[in-house]
């Protein structure tokens, strides 16, 4: 099991006006990191961009210097160095063309990775403005298939700069502990543990088995399953909406729906014996899949496909 904390950059663009402020505030960035919460068998893990160590924490003293630096704490050095794993990739400087995330009219790439991977940004309290628990962003999608081409949104990101914002986390880190899963035949062997509220067409199966350990997408059909199971759990009126939840839905569009073929693919033979056209979808945040569903009832929701981005008449491939 392991917790990626995600560096926000932004925090280092006004740097410490001298060293030993810098070495205090790398001081509480590391204390930041301990109070935050995990399982013992939990490994938490920095991440951040490429020129990671080249960030400049004060006037001639970069974060490489830091590392290296005989009067900081030979552990809390050694700390920053186990949290990062040689065998993964920096954070990619190019985002996913489809979505964009800004913060106060800024790209960022390590809130923007922390946001579509629903995981914590962190940052050192180099100004004000990171003495929050909460970041809020300014989303930006492209909707393929709908006349308005852009939909802005605004969203949250879970943040820590200090101690107190990262025990503020602990229940929502130890929500996501609960569900580890190894692999897609997991969760379907799991589904009604893990998803009591969620029913799952029989072609899901394949679906979901097919998905390997280590695969890029499973982090995200998990959550994304969890969220809805949330919002189902919690759906007593007529109308089913996922406002307020970690989740990006959206419908098809009218073309779309009009034209048999495509309308065909969305057609699910459900556990009751019906079939139903499956138009409303979750948009995972991390990669182009999607999570087709149809709200049955109050309480109960019906999986009907779990995969890659369905073809559209503005989407074909």
């Amino acid at each position: 099991m392991e917790l990626e904390i995600v560096f926000n950059e932004l925090c280092l663009q006004t740097s410490s006006t001298d060293i030993n402020t810098a070495r205090q505030l790398m001081t509480d960035f590391i204390n930041t990191i301990l109070a935050i919460k995990t399982p013992s068998s939990c490994k938490k893990k920095l991440r951040t961009q490429s020129n990671f160590n080249n960030l400049q924490l004060a006037p001639n003293y970069l974060l490489v210097q830091w590392r290296n630096d005989q009067d900081v704490d030979i552990d809390a050095r050694r700390l920053i160095r186990s949290l990062q794993d040689k065998n993964d990739p920096p954070l990619p400087d190019i985002a996913d063309p489809e979505i964009q995330v800004t913060y106060q009219g800024q790209n960022t790439i390590g809130i923007y990775y922390a946001y579509v991977n629903n995981s914590l940004s962190i940052s050192l309290q180099s100004e004000p403005q990171w003495d929050t628990s909460i970041l809020e962003v300014e989303v930006t999608r492209i909707n393929e298939d709908e006349e308005d081409p852009l939909i802005i949104t605004n969203d949250i990101v879970k943040h820590a700069s200090c101690i107190t914002h990262g025990r503020e986390h602990t229940d929502w880190l130890e929500e996501g502990f609960k569900i580890n899963i190894e692999n897609g035949n997991e969760i379907w062997n799991r589904r009604e543990e893990l998803f009591s509220n969620l029913e799952f067409c029989d072609c899901v199966e394949k679906d979901l088995k097919d998905i390997r350990s280590g695969q890029n997408e499973l982090a995200g059909v998990c959550k994304t399953l969890n969220e809805l199971q949330k919002c189902c759990q919690n759906w007593t009126s007529e109308s089913f909406s996922v406002e307020g939840y970690s989740l990006d839905e959206s419908g098809e569009s009218k073309s779309t729906r009009k034209n048999n073929k495509y309308r065909q693919e969305r057609t699910f033979m459900c556990p009751d014996g019906e079939e139903r056209f499956f138009e409303r979808h979750i948009k995972l945040r991390s990669c182009n899949w999607r999570i087709h569903f149809f709200p049955l009832q109050p309480g109960k929701v019906i999986i009907g496909y779990v995969g890659r981005h369905l073809p559209t008449v503005n989407y074909r491939t």
